[in-house]
């Protein structure tokens, strides 16, 4: 059974999670006044279950709403085929720091060198530590908006990606888009300056965006929105795929 000493900070618990879960006072006071130590040490479990409980949940919501195609970690990802700048350490990555930096990611390497693995994995350790996150395709998003803005719909459509406090564009440059489509993620960029975080995988260099976006001026304006408080992560070797293909193994 639990001392007068040892109840004092189960008691500062019970207060903390009383906070959490908005309830009164009157629980704490109810412990001091009338509880057992078996009472107070089951409400404890109670109350820290139920936290536990909410917070599975709520990172289970983060996950479903991201809209992640499959379930990648950054545990065992190699990092030898990755090089990061001066400005962004490895832990800084791994804890996704720049997200409440409000700065941006672009992955640049050739395909099939883990840049999309490392796009979901930092996505999915932002759900884990709470942060809204978004994952698209860039020719999915694009045709997203598109189809919103021909439905009167779009505004509804951007109120909710401005909602993430990450987006995820993926295969950045692996299409090319119209000028209707350039005109529209172009709004996306624009609005995410200095508001929320990007993080873009491409295998094409800066030089050739003008080429996809049909305008070298707009694309530049991209260029310049997410380079100004972004870092480039350079993969370099050769694709993981090709290297364990089925139609290469006798």
């Amino acid at each position: 059974m639990l001392t007068a000493k040892e109840r004092a900070p189960l008691r500062e618990e019970i207060a903390g999670f009383c906070r959490l879960l908005v309830l009164s006072r009157n629980v704490v006071r109810l412990c001091e006044e009338e509880a057992t130590p078996k009472q107070e040490e089951f409400l404890h479990r109670v109350l820290a279950e139920e936290l536990e409980g909410r917070e599975r949940n709520r990172k289970s919501r983060l996950l479903a709403r991201a809209g992640f195609p499959v379930f990648k970690t950054l545990d065992g990802f190699e990092m030898r085929g990755i090089r990061l700048p001066d400005s962004l350490p490895p832990a800084e990555l791994r804890d996704v720091a720049f997200i409440r930096d409000k700065r941006n990611l672009v992955l640049y390497g050739p395909v099939g060198t883990g840049k999309t693995h490392l796009a979901i994995a930092l996505g999915i350790q932002a759900c884990e530590l709470g942060f809204q996150v978004r994952f698209f395709t860039v020719t999915e998003l694009v045709l997203r908006l598109a189809e919103a803005h021909r439905s009167g719909t779009l505004e509804r459509l951007l109120k909710d990606i401005r909602q993430a406090q990450l987006l995820v564009l993926d295969e950045w440059g692996y299409v090319p888009v119209d000028r209707e489509g350039s005109q529209l993620l172009f709004r996306i960029i624009s609005d995410a300056y200095e508001t929320r975080s990007l993080v873009i995988t491409t295998n094409l260099e800066f030089s050739r965006w003008g080429s996809v976006f049909t305008d070298d001026q707009m694309a530049a304006a991209m260029i310049d929105r997410l380079a100004h408080h972004g870092h480039l992560v350079v993969f370099e070797g050769t694709s993981y795929r090709m290297e364990h293909a089925l139609m290469k193994k006798k």
